[in-house]
């Protein structure tokens, strides 16, 4: 039973759905706003880790060198990992600053 990741055409979120049967796929919708209007995503494979291990990869010092706390950039790089990690989904705007080379390099003035 595969999971498929969509993205709504409507709130441009991400929802990850379960199918049950290839052979006769029930009609998807956002998990986020109910819309049927998805795109299917080409999504990464997926390793199963258990709790013991995501924790201990998050507990390894290796895991905060080059963290600095005042700088967004590597704040936001630090939440996308632990995002991976945990398996939870913190937005589409983390993502776009963690992958940007200019993220974080704007005034706020």
């Amino acid at each position: 039973m595969p999971l498929y990741e969509y993205r709504c055409l409507d709130c441009r979120k991400r929802s990850t759905i379960l199918v049950l049967s290839l052979s006769n796929p029930k009609p998807v919708f956002c998990t986020h706003c109910r819309s049927p209007r998805l795109e299917r995503l080409l999504s990464r494979f997926a390793s199963p880790k258990s709790e013991e291990a995501r924790l201990a990869s998050l507990a390894d010092p290796n895991t905060l060198s080059g963290l600095d706390e005042n700088d967004p950039d590597s704040m936001a790089r630090f939440m996308k990992r632990l995002g991976d990690e945990t398996g939870e989904d913190l937005g589409e705007g983390l993502d776009d600053d963690a992958e940007s080379p200019e993220a974080g390099s704007q005034d706020l003035d």
